[in-house]
């Protein structure tokens, strides 16, 4: 069983390689069983809760994986990161380890290639000023990501504690990125071409009414019925699309607007694997407003631990 610490884990991950990766597994399909989710407490946590995720996929192309993920949000005031994450791949004829991988790394760039890949379809083609919400490891990543699919070239970071914003924005410049800490969030969003929420927020952070015709929203952060990043008013007038239909049982932002009435389940414009298949068309004019609403698929785990695999004998 070779082990892929989270150096390995994350160099075959380029975005450049990893969101066709996704799309082609989206393309091709697999079997993915419901996630297990767990609430998580002990009496000697300190009141810290926790939820772990069990998500199982395996592929025609044989291979077999099962993550587990377990996110405390509460980790945060004891100076830890609020998710950790492992990866099992298996060999699905014979059920044969092939390898531990990082879980967290797998995690943090699938969903920030899945986020680029719905771009792909809806933002518009010249979208270029990016909003971040967050300043996780998700979020960290999302320039990177969506700058291979669209010609992004300023970037703005919003977080909660101002002072996280200004060092993410810093390590960008040094990393030869347009980018700036913004505190007014309501002028940010107005502005911006594409906004991506990566939090762990459990009220709405972004304004329907903000959203500027032509804006792409990306929501990837929350994913269970009591998180959301969005006000149901986002959802009005705007043509929204999901990772998986399981993102219409799991998303407080999509349960809330279908309850607030400003979107139907049947109106949904299409999952990831549809767009992918040309199956349902993505944005179709310069001033529509779209929304991407993800929650996560084993899919992406698998497509991403496949190539992490694939490409074991490169050096």
């Amino acid at each position: 069983m070779k082990h892929f610490d989270e150096a390995a884990t994350r160099a075959p991950l380029s975005f450049e390689r990893l969101v066709p990766a996704l799309h082609a597994a989206f393309v091709a399909g697999a079997q993915v069983p419901p996630r297990h989710v767990h609430g998580i407490e002990t009496a000697s946590g300190g009141g810290n809760r926790g939820t772990v995720l069990i998500m199982p996929a395996w592929s025609d192309a044989g291979f077999l994986g099962i993550k587990t993920i377990n996110i405390f949000p509460g980790n945060s005031a004891r100076g830890l990161p609020g998710l950790h994450a492992t990866y099992v791949l298996y060999d699905a004829h014979t059920g044969v380890p092939l390898a531990m991988m990082d879980g967290n790394e797998i995690t943090a760039r699938r969903t920030a290639a899945a986020s680029a890949l719905g771009a792909s379809f809806l933002a518009r083609e010249d979208a270029r000023r990016l909003l971040v919400l967050g300043t996780g490891r998700i979020a960290r990543m999302l320039p990177a990501a969506h700058a291979s699919v669209r010609p992004i070239d300023e970037l703005w970071v919003w977080n909660h504690r101002a002072e996280g914003a200004e060092t993410l924005a810093a390590q960008w410049r040094a990393e030869g990125r347009n980018a700036r800490a913004v505190t007014d969030l309501e002028a940010a969003v107005r502005q911006a071409d594409i906004v991506s929420c990566a939090t762990l927020a459990t009220s709405p952070l972004v304004r329907g009414e903000w959203l500027a015709p032509g804006s792409h929203l990306d929501l990837i952060g929350s994913f269970t019925p009591a998180m959301r990043e969005a006000d149901a008013q986002c959802f009005a007038g705007a043509r929204t699309f999901v990772d998986t239909d399981e993102a219409l049982q799991k998303s407080g932002d999509l349960l809330d607007a279908i309850a607030a009435g400003t979107l139907r389940a049947e109106d949904v414009g299409g999952t990831l694997a549809a767009l992918c298949r040309a199956e349902r068309p993505g944005r179709s004019g310069a001033e529509e407003r779209t929304v991407f609403k993800a929650v996560g698929s084993a899919l992406e785990d698998l497509a991403a631990a496949t190539l992490v695999w694939q490409s074991r004998d490169m050096a």
